[in-house]
């Protein structure tokens, strides 16, 4: 799975990938992310594109030492990459081995060896600041509020991200009463889920060239008309 640049809140883009656990690209360069902690449980993952991001500390790489199948990492042009390329280099070659590529240049044996010498091992994740420690007990009544923003914004997303698709397909329009009246019975988490999944995809759907949406169309089509049979048969 390959999940694409886009102009998406950076919550939720890079929140998705918690429900991804087994997307093998991902592509997040120029797209303002400052925290990897999302990424931590994606342990398919194999090719990771940051480049100019707002990534402040090395010790981010943290979250990225147990992904196993992590060989190619593009992370330069962030501020943690600092002012001595070397140590940089090293320091991400030491907690990150099994890398065979780094900022689009290949690793060495004899880099792998030098990081252990010149490189920081990163022991812990990066400091929070504690926001809800600083913030008054009438914020938590906003926070409610901001996520059902949010989510109400990534519905809408998707609303029109699937009608757009749709009519390329020759599809008609989903109505919008329709497209949200299938969760009332999901729990928020499900429903959250649901919507990360369903972003994802749109997402993905992006990549894919003329055959690819035809395979595509052919398979939500034999899906459409199954769950179309199953409603019949318990009315």
């Amino acid at each position: 799975l390959r999940l694409p640049t886009c102009c998406f809140s950076l919550a939720a883009q890079i929140s998705i990938c918690r429900d991804l656990p087994n997307i093998e690209v991902i592509t997040f360069s120029v797209n303002g992310i400052s925290d990897l902690e999302p990424l931590n449980q994606c342990q398919n993952l194999s090719e990771l594109y940051l480049r100019k991001n707002n990534i402040a500390s090395l010790n981010e790489l943290f979250y990225l030492k147990n992904l196993p199948r992590l060989r190619v990492l593009w992370l330069s042009e962030n501020p943690c990459c600092g002012s001595d390329p070397h140590r940089y280099r090293m320091t991400v070659l030491r907690n990150l081995p099994s890398l065979q590529k780094l900022d689009n240049q290949a690793v060495t044996e004899e880099e792998l060896s030098q990081a252990l010498v010149d490189g920081e091992e990163i022991t812990a994740p990066p400091a929070r600041r504690n926001v809800e420690n600083s913030c008054p007990l009438s914020a938590e009544s906003s926070a409610a509020e901001s996520t059902t923003e949010t989510e109400s914004g990534l519905l809408n997303f998707s609303l029109e991200e699937t009608n757009k698709i749709r009519e390329e397909l020759g599809m008609k329009p989903v109505p919008r009463d329709k497209f949200s009246s299938f969760s009332p019975r999901e729990t928020d988490c499900n429903r959250k889920k649901r919507n990360n999944v369903l972003n994802a995809i749109l997402l993905l759907m992006k990549e894919l060239d003329m055959e690819g949406l035809e395979i595509v169309q052919q398979t939500v089509g034999r899906r459409l008309q199954a769950l179309q049979k199953k409603e019949l048969q318990e009315e």
